[in-house]
């Protein structure tokens, strides 16, 4: 495993075990879209290194694992972490654009970071295969598409504290930056460039009509 992403997740282990412990250092430092308007803007990226409890850390981590492998082979180090801190802003970006008017909404996770890091690594090796708790066979490209509708869910149901938000703002920073950087994609996978902007349509389609 690259350095890089072993420094990673230990930064979101470290970070998310003591915002378990300590409350007032979780407040201090998850997304809060009042505290954001008053001038902490560090929280938009301190909130993507907490999570709202171990199953939360465990499946970010658990993707970042899996993908980052594929986009640091590809790219290198250097772009993986560009494309990763990238996605984490895109990500708390659109949750801005999303919630500007909720002076109460709070979100973590580094949810927008991994799915970047994902749609990035579908884009580089669309045929690659994912086993699902080590056992079911599933296209990547179809776990990165469940993914974001299951975002979508998430962002109706709002019943948890997890930024599912930020998935869709990862996602397409991911996006747009590997294919800003990796133009020859653009010919070489087109069918995959567009079956992973289907998700990223509906999310704006919805929007627009008011369902989310």
């Amino acid at each position: 495993m690259d350095f890089i992403l072993i420094a990673v997740i230990v930064a979101n282990v470290l970070f998310s075990l003591k915002g378990f412990e300590d409350q007032s250092f979780f407040r201090k430092y998850d997304f809060h879209m009042g505290s954001i308007q008053a001038g902490e803007q560090i929280r938009l990226f301190s909130s993507a290194f907490l999570h709202a409890d171990i199953g939360h850390l465990a499946f970010n981590m658990l993707t970042l694992y899996f993908f980052a492998p594929v986009v640091i082979g590809h790219l290198g180090a250097f772009s993986f972490i560009i494309i990763y801190l990238g996605s984490l802003m895109f990500g708390s970006l659109l949750t801005i654009i999303f919630h500007k008017n909720e002076y109460n909404y709070r979100a973590v996770g580094a949810s927008g970071a991994v799915t970047g890091v994902l749609y990035s690594a579908i884009l580089l090796e669309p045929n690659m295969m994912l086993g699902i708790f080590f056992i079911i066979p599933v296209p990547a490209y179809l776990f990165g598409i469940l993914y974001l509708l299951y975002s979508i869910y998430g962002m109706r149901a709002k019943n948890d504290n997890i930024g599912h938000t930020a998935h869709f703002g990862g996602a397409i920073g991911g996006f747009v930056i590997t294919l800003v950087t990796n133009p020859h994609l653009l010919i070489e996978n087109t069918f995959m460039v567009v079956l992973l902007t289907i998700p990223i349509i509906i999310l704006f389609v919805m929007a627009r009509m008011g369902k989310l």
